[in-house]
């Protein structure tokens, strides 16, 4: 019976090998771009706080492909945060990356997404977001916690002042971004940012307004009673959208306060995970079923060999690296479907007649700002 059952189960896996193919493009392949792209565009529309990420890096890449043809992606991917907050409808290609001087904020991501017919859809991820600590300078401003007391009073203070400059419109504090503090000739000072909202007033109390209320960004510096201050208002939010297809900016509105429960936070996280286990699903697809891993070799003209002993040694396939996984429960989220013109890129193996290409590395991707 025991024997029975093992080859029913040998017979299962075997019909499940042939029906799966495993490519590993080029990290800066156009296809692997364009996944990378869609990946940055969901991971920011599901960011609900802080600043937009950009694509930095291309880790790695590894394309499913079933016998209907559907093609499912794992990608790992390095991003970067943006002086662009989330609610502000500039283009991510438009946006500023942090320098490291100013504490760069990093995010390494798992994702997993589905190509149909050019659409691009993310069925799982996994998020971890760091600050980096290198480079910093002895004099350079050092991040505080978003609910540091000393330091929203400083917001508060500054954002008083703006209120005073400005003829019938009152403006109310919508979400801090980033709050430091550097050392100078005369002390100590507070540098933030944070996002304001046109507001209604009833006595000292202000609530922000619906979804037509102005938004904008404020930059201050200094003490509670001298500083400068600079609000910039984000143009029209009503159905904007990215220009590289992001999904629309929200107009969610989450106010914080000096008593809001940040737990020490020094900058806002991109979301942590979604669907992990499908994550670990497609490691098992992988796995458990033989796929055949073709790596992409860059094309070479082929080398005549007269003498076979001469002939280069066949390369072994590259191997296939696991994505980290997580069986943590998470929260549904909508899946979003990223429309592009992608051209098709076809990842030919090497013709039988040539000679054999040695593989080289060909990930992770080119670095786009800094390492």
């Amino acid at each position: 019976m025991q024997c029975l059952k093992f080859v029913v189960a040998l017979g299962l896996l075997m019909g499940t090998w042939a029906q799966i193919n495993v490519l590993r493009p080029e990290c800066d392949s156009p296809e692997a771009e364009e996944a990378a792209v869609a990946a940055q565009d969901f991971l920011n529309s599901q960011h609900s706080h802080g600043y937009k990420y950009a694509l930095n890096r291309i880790e790695d890449i590894k394309i499913i492909t079933k016998l209907d043809g559907e093609k499912t992606y794992e990608l790992e991917i390095e991003l970067l945060q943006t002086d662009c907050h989330v609610l502000d409808p500039t283009p991510i290609s438009n946006c500023t990356v942090r320098p490291k001087v100013q504490t760069a904020v990093e995010g390494d991501c798992d994702v997993v997404l589905k190509n149909v017919s050019g659409a691009w859809t993310v069925t799982a991820f996994k998020c971890k977001t760091d600050e980096s600590t290198e480079d910093i300078c002895l004099d350079c401003a050092t991040l505080l916690s978003l609910n540091d007391t000393k330091a929203l009073d400083f917001v508060q203070a500054s954002l008083g002042t703006f209120n005073n400059m400005t003829e019938n419109v009152t403006f109310s504090l919508l979400e801090v971004g980033r709050m430091s503090s550097q050392i100078v000739s005369g002390g100590p000072i507070y540098l933030a940012e944070y996002i304001v909202a046109e507001a209604n007033c009833t006595g000292d109390v202000c609530e922000p307004l619906n979804a037509m209320a102005t938004l904008g960004i404020c930059s201050a510096k200094g003490l509670n009673f001298q500083h400068t201050v600079d609000c910039k208002m984000f143009p029209n939010m009503i159905n904007v959208l990215d220009s590289n297809s992001t999904a629309a900016a929200s107009p969610a509105f989450h106010v914080h306060t000096s008593n809001h429960s940040m737990h020490g936070l020094r900058h806002h996280k991109l979301t942590a995970r979604h669907d992990p286990l499908s994550l670990l699903s497609a490691e098992s697809a992988e796995s458990a079923e033989s796929a055949e891993v073709v790596p992409v070799a860059p094309a070479a003209d082929p080398v005549p060999a007269t003498d076979p002993s001469q002939a280069a040694p066949v390369a072994d396939p590259a191997p296939v690296a696991d994505s980290a996984s997580d069986s943590s429960n998470s929260s549904q989220l909508p899946e979003i479907v990223f429309k592009r013109d992608v051209a098709a890129v076809v990842a030919d193996t090497p013709a039988a007649h040539a000679a054999p290409v040695p593989l080289v590395p060909v990930c992770p991707g080119r670095i786009r700002f800094f390492d």
